[in-house]
């Protein structure tokens, strides 16, 4: 089994099924129609489902013009109780494993937030991406998106129109080749760009900011930012903590700011990588099925790595972009280090529950269903509001884009550098889970908080990487 997850509206997953991957298959292949389809749906939620007491005892297909629209009816009670935030969805096996497997992504290689303004920024862009190669990066904002210079429409524009895909409409989806000319603003002043969309693979930790040791008053203080937990994460995880044991680092700051989730095995290892003083005896994370599923249940142990550290002290970097993986991840230390780790920045999204991976290959369909609990070894499962609400330390804070991700003068981790030290801060507000949002003061100026971008059927990689275009 394995885990993941998608901050708006993704999950936390399963590790795919290993699978040949597939090529995708007419629309008149056998077993494939529309009503098969959504029987096999139907009847794989009906085994799986975590909340069976949720599912209708009888739901008519026929009115449902497509499996995804079936799923989410089958899963609206569940998630009218805040239990199933569409975490139970279809999607492409061929798409989802390249994704997994390599980072495969296709886009302009952008982390894209919306203010309540309705002024659109980068957040965040990666390495051998078209954004980065034509010089938008963070702090970047976007005025206005066009097929070409003629047709350009403001940001404010796109979203007056009262739809909530406008913008992912206007950005054109993620097929390489889709050529979009954008009005962009930085410190270099205003101009047009023109970016075509192209495949890249997304690197789980940044070679510019993702892993460094940064000297706080003469501590030493180890500094990683995790985008994803996909399999290419394994050695440069290691990687990072090989230099951090080297250094005598014993002080860590992990954010996990934008980190929608992934694959369990890469949350698993992260916890051996910090878990150097921990026994094998002791209980990372439990993972529970429904009765009927029991056999699956599992109990994962520490298993500390030739390059694991043993921190004394945590800072966790974390927004309502955080989920699942992320989640488990911080919410697994919190037995071991109680008041010695602390949550800076804003609430968490929210996911303490995870999915198996069900193919129908013949259809290039798997179905992600919400199938399991993810618990701590004190129980703790119940985060559904997000872990600020858990969390015993937390320290508010917001994402200072006018500032790289890893630069200790950055808002979050200036505050993580600060609860390190000792120095007081003020606790995260009760916000509700799964939100970005909000205002926070720099040097006596309200600055808005950024809500990120996700359309409403994210790709693979958007539900991992929220925000991401």
């Amino acid at each position: 089994m394995g885990a993941g997850g998608g901050g708006s509206g993704g999950t936390v997953v399963a590790a795919p099924t290993p699978a040949p991957t597939p090529t995708p298959t007419p629309t008149q292949t056998a077993g494939c129609s529309l009503r098969e389809r959504q029987d096999w749906a139907a009847a794989q939620i009906n085994e799986w489902y975590l909340f069976p007491e949720t599912l209708p005892a009888r739901l008519d297909p026929t009115p449902f013009a497509s499996v995804d629209d079936y799923v989410d009816a089958l899963t609206a009670n569940a998630r009218a109780q805040g239990r199933d935030r569409f975490f139970t969805y279809r999607t492409s096996i061929a798409e989802e494993n390249a994704y997994y497997d390599a980072g495969s992504s296709a886009g302009f290689g952008f982390r894209l937030g919306l203010t309540s303004d309705n002024r659109l920024f980068v957040t965040e862009a990666f390495e051998g991406a078209p954004a980065l190669a034509a010089g938008l990066d963070r702090g970047t904002e976007i005025l206005a998106i066009g097929n070409d210079a003629g047709s350009l429409r403001t940001v404010a524009s796109l979203v007056g129109t009262g739809s909530g895909d406008a913008l992912d409409q206007a950005l054109g989806g993620s097929t390489a080749g889709t050529r979009r000319v954008m009005q962009v603003r930085d410190a270099t002043g205003t101009r047009n760009v023109t970016l075509a969309m192209a495949d890249f693979a997304l690197q789980p930790v940044s070679n510019r900011y993702g892993a460094k040791v940064l000297d706080d008053g003469g501590r030493k203080v180890g500094y990683l930012n995790l985008r994803t937990f996909i399999n290419t994460a394994d050695p440069q995880l290691r990687q990072a903590f090989a230099s951090f044991r080297a250094q005598g680092v014993t002080q860590l700051v992990v954010d996990l700011r934008y980190n929608g989730g992934g694959l369990i095995s890469i949350a698993e290892l992260m916890g051996d990588l910090m878990g150097a003083n921990r026994q094998p005896s002791e209980v990372f994370t439990r993972i529970t099925f429904r009765p009927s599923k029991a056999e699956n249940n599992e109990v994962t142990t520490f298993t500390p790595q030739p390059e694991s550290i043993a921190p004394t002290r945590i800072a966790f970097i974390g927004s309502g972009g955080t989920a699942s993986a992320s989640e488990m991840v911080i919410n697994g230390f919190l037995p071991y280090l109680g008041t010695n780790m602390a949550l800076v920045g804003t609430n968490t999204y929210g996911k303490p529950v995870g999915q198996v991976a069900l193919d129908k290959g013949a259809c290039d369909d798997r179905l992600r269903v919400i199938a399991l609990a993810v618990q701590n070894a004190a129980g703790n499962a119940d985060y559904y509001r997000g872990l600020a609400n858990t969390v015993p330390a937390t320290c508010q804070s917001y994402d200072d884009i006018g500032y790289p991700l890893g630069d200790p003068r950055e808002a979050s981790l200036r505050q993580a550098l600060d609860y390190l030290a000792g120095r007081s801060c003020t606790p995260i507000l009760g916000a509700a889970a799964g939100t970005a949002t909000g205002t926070a003061r720099t040097n006596g100026a309200l600055v808005s908080e950024r809500q990120l971008l996700t359309p409403s059927r994210p790709t693979p990689a958007q539900r991992e990487v929220p925000g991401l275009f």
